[in-house]
């Protein structure tokens, strides 16, 4: 009899002892710099988004440092993380491209974007402008349309190979029947730099990156994929305005923590990830870029993602590409 009410005793007493050990690590946390790491290369919108978010929680939590690890459309990066000690010290920006598109092109990705991840907090919420060189001989989509129907094969689009922006060029060759080339590009950067070159006729892109641009001179906007026209781009149509009216989407960004993150340091992130998000700083960064935040509940972002990945799941069976 005394045996196991010792036993009973000291499992007890262990319990105690690593609860209130998973409390002070979570009350010291963080101790040391936090990785956020994008998985897409430097310059791109994500990048651009990551480096904005990793500013201000170094401000208001600890050193947070981005890095990039671009790779097998954003899933090298996001295996990085899902493998990752689930201590916090290790987080994603997280997007439709590594936990919705990527696992869907690559089937041997490493990572379940509905199990590997706890989510931390949405961050933005960004519209697609569809773009293309200033010297293109249009200035719509039905000009686009008619010069693609005369001039068959000589257009090509450039976009981020596995990213969102490569299944919407799919999307409206497939919509609209034109006969365009999509052509795949390791990160977003290098197609808009291609782009205002002159060396691709057309493309997707946010307008977290492309509005510079568009208020320069240096690209041309044909359609804004949302439901209304954007103030920032008043004289820009909708798609479906422009006769496309199935291809509406946006870009969203968030921060995603390894699955088994404790529960403490998770709260911890939340709450410095959304004092960022609604600071003064972010919100007029936000404005300039045409993002919005979106506060969700971390069930309601659980949600969204879950239902963001059958969506996009079935745009990439129906455009049959396969991640190489």
């Amino acid at each position: 009899m005394f045996k196991p009410r010792v036993l009973v005793i000291t499992a007890m007493t262990f319990g105690i002892w690593a609860s209130s050990a998973v409390s002070v690590g979570a009350q010291s946390f963080p101790s040391r710099p936090i990785r956020l790491i994008v998985p897409f290369p430097a310059g791109g919108p994500a990048d651009v988004m990551g480096r904005l978010i990793a500013q201000e929680l170094s401000t208001r939590i600890g050193p947070t440092v981005v890095e990039n690890r671009p790779g097998a459309g954003s899933t090298l990066g996001a295996k990085s993380v899902a493998t990752a000690d689930p201590d916090g010290y290790t987080l994603l920006l997280g997007s439709s491209a590594s936990l919705a598109i990527g696992p869907a092109l690559y089937r041997n990705a490493g990572y379940d974007p509905l199990t590997g991840f706890v989510p931390v907090a949405m961050v933005s919420n960004v519209p697609y402008v569809m773009v293309s060189r200033v010297t293109a001989p249009f200035t719509t989509i039905s000009g686009l349309l008619a010069y693609a129907k005369a001039n068959p094969g000589k257009l090509n689009f450039g976009v981020p190979n596995g990213a969102p922006p490569h299944m919407l060029a799919l999307l409206f060759r497939q919509l609209t029947g034109v006969d365009v080339t999509v052509v795949p590009y390791k990160g977003a950067a290098t197609a808009i730099t291609d782009l205002i070159g002159g060396q691709i006729d057309g493309g997707f892109e946010t307008t977290s990156v492309m509005f510079a641009h568009l208020h320069e001179g240096k690209v041309r906007g044909l359609a804004v994929v949302t439901e209304r026209r954007l103030p920032q781009l008043p004289e820009v149509p909708t798609m479906i305005e422009s006769g496309v009216p199935e291809l509406v989407g946006s870009s969203w960004t968030g921060i995603m923590a390894p699955a088994g993150t404790p529960t403490e340091i998770v709260r911890t992130l939340r709450s410095a990830v959304l004092a960022a998000v609604e600071s003064e700083p972010i919100k007029d960064k936000f404005a300039k870029l045409g993002a919005e935040a979106r506060l969700l509940t971390q069930d309601e972002f659980a949600r969204f993602i879950a239902a963001e990945a059958q969506r996009l799941e079935a745009i990439v069976r129906r455009s049959g590409t396969q991640g190489e």
